[in-house]
């Protein structure tokens, strides 16, 4: 019983071992890969617009004027369940920075892309990566809506005094 369950054991590891390998680039053509990707990185941050972050949004298609109450309330009940479990409307920093004066420091299209997209943002913003090496954890993503992206914005705005 014995010899059938080692001999069983080594085939299995065997067949496991065998079915791991698999197709490799020659070093040459790793190489190859790795200076394009590195040289599309570095075209990519060079035309990274710190005031505009990276994403949809921008000046022609994000208007802000008067705040907006009903989008305020909206956006903090958002907030609760999507953002303070890392994030406080204080200056303190808990997992991820505090927000408080944050819209008198950031665009609104800033704010909306970085919501809406934080892994390229974090990718390319040079003060979003000084950021990460103190909290030492990425934004994830949400998957929110545009319109729920505003309404948090409608809330950081109130925070920050917005009239």
């Amino acid at each position: 019983m014995k010899k059938k369950f080692v001999f069983g054991l080594m085939f299995g590891a065997a067949f496991l071992f065998a079915s791991c390998g698999g197709e490799t680039k020659p070093a040459d053509a790793a190489t190859e890969q790795s200076t394009t990707n590195n040289e599309s990185e570095e075209a990519d941050v060079a035309d990274y617009d710190p005031h505009r972050g990276e994403g949809k949004f921008d000046e022609n298609n994000l208007q802000i004027s008067g705040l907006d109450a009903a989008m305020a309330t909206k956006g903090e009940s958002i907030s609760q369940t999507k953002c303070f479990s890392c994030h406080k409307i204080t200056e303190e920093r808990l997992v991820g920075p505090g927000w408080k004066d944050l819209t008198n420091r950031r665009t609104p299209h800033w704010i909306m892309n970085f919501i809406t997209n934080p892994d390229a943002m974090l990718d390319k913003d040079p003060a979003l990566q000084e950021q990460l090496e103190l909290c030492m954890v990425r934004m994830p993503d949400q998957n929110l809506a545009d319109q729920e992206a505003r309404e948090i914005l409608e809330y950081m705005r109130k925070i920050d005094g917005a009239k």
